[in-house]
């Protein structure tokens, strides 16, 4: 099965962290593969977000610090740095784009992730959907994924595999 990128937004700015609880849970209950995750939170009063990667969830084809880096990047700094970056980077999220992490997808998650909110991000496998979605009840997340085919995948791990 192809892989899934989830992102869970909470309403609070701890909301997410309570979340990885519940996926290291069900991973734990073999519930979902979750191949690599990170944790944004973004404090009421905080000019910016603060990210973190979940080592303790990542598995073996885990995408690293520089998926992470470029995703948050272009989710949160880049507008404010505008074209300064370079042709290179331009190239890199062009490469995004390929995987299904589009402008929609980076627009949508960027207004909805803003100060005093969290999310939890996820690339994810072998889900059992009602189960997870069971065990986030009550959280208040608010679901926004994309579908990765498996030739999405194998370029997303090609580019950024540690």
């Amino acid at each position: 099965m192809a892989g899934t990128l989830t992102v869970w937004k909470f309403p609070t700015a701890t909301g997410a962290d309570t979340a990885v609880s519940t996926l290291e849970d069900l991973q734990r209950r073999e519930l979902i593969t979750v191949q690599d995750a990170a944790v944004v939170s973004w404090p009421a009063d905080a000019k910016k977000p603060k990210t973190r990667q979940l080592h303790s969830l990542a598995g073996l084809g885990a995408l690293g610090g520089a998926f992470w880096g470029l995703l948050f990047g272009l989710l949160f700094f880049i507008p404010l740095i505008g074209a300064a970056m370079g042709a290179g980077l331009g190239a890199m999220s062009g490469s995004l784009a390929d995987i299904g992490i589009d402008d929609d997808f980076i627009k949508e998650v960027r207004d909805k992730l803003t100060p005093g909110t969290s999310a939890l991000f996820a690339l994810t496998s072998d889900a059992t959907m009602d189960k997870v979605h069971e065990a986030f009840h009550g959280q208040s997340a608010e679901l926004v994924s994309t579908n990765l085919s498996h030739e999405q995948e194998a370029k997303l791990r090609e580019v950024f595999a540690d």
